[in-house]
């Protein structure tokens, strides 16, 4: 019999995956999915599989995911023009509904449809249904009214704690809700983060398209303390739209997350290997040893 890769590099694999099944059997983690892996079809099979294989081994899997190449080429079909500041996109009524219908509809429910043909169960909300993330409107300090762009206020742990229990993995798209029923276009990070912190989770894991966090020569920081970042935003060596990665990391970690991970969505089956191998597939941040 031949085989189309060495059986006892498979059987290796398992073995140094088997202490991380071991240690985060029952832990909770969130992960934003976004990305070249959302868009892809092969790295979309892979991700639906790693996500069933982490719930099938006892881990408690959230996902945030987001949408923006969707919603802009739904909005391009509409003829309606996309506008963008510091990153947010400038959010009104009529774009709102496009926001929604494409997060909570069209996007949302592909994930949840991946999972399930990976084998996995799934259940897809926004932040609407149960009122799972309450929002207000986003004040800028520079006083630009960007719409309906908001910020989380309040999570609905419950909501999340009791589909986990009965084992199905929430996909949550970042849709919020504010005081009067109306709706908020969020960053996907922001709600991961707030999603973590409020569940405790011993991971947040955003999903990117850059190897992780790099140093000017463009190598890879395997690992970085709170400080280190302070220290790295403070004499410019990180920059642009790292930053606020790295601040919905620390947020996260302040609010009781053990350990975050900005990681490289374009490796095939990126979540396994940062999850359980020593080397993983991105930058570790945490100041627990």
């Amino acid at each position: 019999m031949t085989y189309p890769v060495d059986p006892q590099a498979q059987v290796q694999v398992l073995v140094e995956a088997l202490p991380y099944m071991q240690r985060f059997q029952g832990s909770t983690l969130v992960i934003k999915y976004g990305g070249n892996a959302m868009t892809e079809p092969m790295l979309q099979e892979q991700f639906a599989h790693d996500i069933t294989l982490m719930r099938q081994v006892g881990m408690n899997p959230v996902i945030v995911h987001g949408g923006g190449p969707q919603i802009g080429a739904m909005l391009q079909r509409l003829g309606v023009e996309s506008r963008f500041v510091d990153g947010m996109r400038v959010t009104d009524d009529a774009t709102m509904e496009v926001v929604e219908m494409v997060l909570g509809g069209l996007v949302n429910k592909q994930i949840v449809h991946a999972i399930h043909r990976a084998g996995g169960r799934a259940i897809g909300l926004t932040g609407k249904d149960g009122h799972l993330l309450q929002a207000q409107r986003l004040e800028r300090a520079d006083g630009l009214d960007l719409g309906r762009v908001g910020e989380v206020t309040r999570v609905n742990a419950g909501l999340v704690r009791f589909l986990d229990s009965g084992g199905i993995i929430p996909v949550v798209a970042p849709v919020g809700v504010g005081p009067r029923g109306e709706s908020y276009n969020i960053n996907a990070d922001l709600v991961a983060g707030a999603l973590a912190a409020t569940l405790r989770a011993d991971k947040l894991i955003l999903m990117t398209n850059v190897a992780g966090v790099l140093d000017p020569a463009g190598q890879l920081y395997e690992r970085l303390r709170v400080a280190e970042i302070q220290q790295l935003v403070a004499d410019g060596t990180i920059q642009g739209g790292m930053i606020p990665k790295l601040r919905c990391c620390l947020d996260a970690l302040e609010g009781g997350v053990k350990a975050a991970h900005i990681i490289d969505g374009r490796v095939p089956h990126a979540l396994l290997l940062e999850v359980f191998t020593r080397s993983g597939v991105g930058t570790l941040i945490s100041d627990l040893d």
